[in-house]
């Protein structure tokens, strides 16, 4: 099969598309043909070797596998013994390793797809919209009624928070910048602040939950607009330098809010199937929608990466392949 694959770290150009054997399909999983990827910001972080704390799990000196890509949708080419809820034909979503490929053998992180999307439209829910439903509902404990800030609306993560959040029945203000503001409240934001124009830390308003994707201010800031009891869930971070790059600043306000009554939340999205058909089931209703700023094919991946790398990404990326 067809892979994107890389023999050390570095930028977008140590990148190539190769053929390389097909992986395995084990009693417990399934064996999709790819037909949509896209990109997310782990991706770029897993293309350079950065944080360098993360190197245990990537690879000390060089990647542990060349292969790259997390999101994928696609077609069930065939299941192992021990899967009863999918065959062969089915079209699924989900998230796997080495996603930046023809084929992908998976086994938690898979789901049929919602009917209403294309391919790449799928391709670009799961990791993204994992990351916003896990972080509003189950860290942030978000409910009805309630008052959530997402900080870092525009990208994949921060537009399906927006969406999420609404179907949870929150009140839902969003921070982006001034190109993004028209979209932001397209989706369902009843509060937009311009961080262009205004500082959202001193913009009034006690919120229960705070969704930190953007990253980048402190503690002492973040917790004027909480209420007492709220919580602060963060999911990103600036890329920041040194050992520990962007879970320095990850670190540093958990350590300060120590002796805080409110809760501060830090994860990495979990895939599952009962998620994934949330979410499906959410798309289907038409509640939520993912936002696709660019399409690339996947001998295109290289200049993919390299504007998730620039930043300031509206949406997402999604891979042809």
């Amino acid at each position: 099969m067809k892979a994107v694959v890389r023999a050390r770290y570095g930028p977008p150009d140590v990148l190539e598309l190769r053929e390389v054997e097909r992986p395995i399909l084990t009693a417990d999983r399934v064996l999709v043909r790819v037909r949509a990827s896209s990109v997310n910001r782990g991706d770029w972080y897993e293309l350079i070797g950065r944080p360098y704390v993360a190197r245990p799990s990537f690879g000390l000196v060089r990647p542990k596998s060349q292969l790259l890509g997390t999101d994928f949708a696609g077609v069930v080419e065939a299941v192992g013994d021990d899967v009863h809820d999918l065959q062969p034909g089915d079209e699924v979503f989900g998230l796997r390793g080495g996603a930046f490929a023809e084929y992908v053998s998976v086994r938690d992180g898979v789901a049929l797809k919602p009917a209403s999307l294309s391919f790449e439209e799928a391709a670009a829910v799961p990791v993204a919209a994992l990351t916003a439903l896990q972080g509003l509902r189950e860290h942030g404990g978000l409910a009805p009624g309630q008052k959530v800030l997402i900080n870092g609306a525009s990208g994949g993560v921060g537009t399906f928070a927006i969406q999420i959040a609404k179907a949870l029945g929150a009140d839902v203000a969003a921070v982006c910048s001034t190109r993004n503001v028209d979209q932001a409240r397209m989706l369902g934001a009843e509060r937009i602040v311009d961080y262009g124009s205004e500082d959202f830390t001193r913009s009034g308003g006690a919120y229960d939950v705070l969704l930190d994707i953007a990253g980048g201010r402190s503690w002492s800031e973040l917790k004027r607009v909480l209420s007492p009891e709220g919580t602060l869930v963060i999911i990103g971070a600036q890329a920041g330098s040194g050992l520990l790059g962007p879970l320095g600043h990850v670190l540093a306000v958990r350590l300060t809010a120590l002796r805080d009554p409110r809760n501060v939340r830090f994860f990495i999205a979990k895939p599952n199937r009962p998620d994934l058909a949330s979410l499906r089931e959410l798309i289907e209703e038409g509640k939520v929608r993912p936002v696709v700023e660019r399409r690339y094919e996947l001998s295109e991946i290289a200049d993919a990466l390299r504007q998730m790398g620039e930043g300031h990404v509206q949406g997402k990326l999604v891979v042809t392949v």
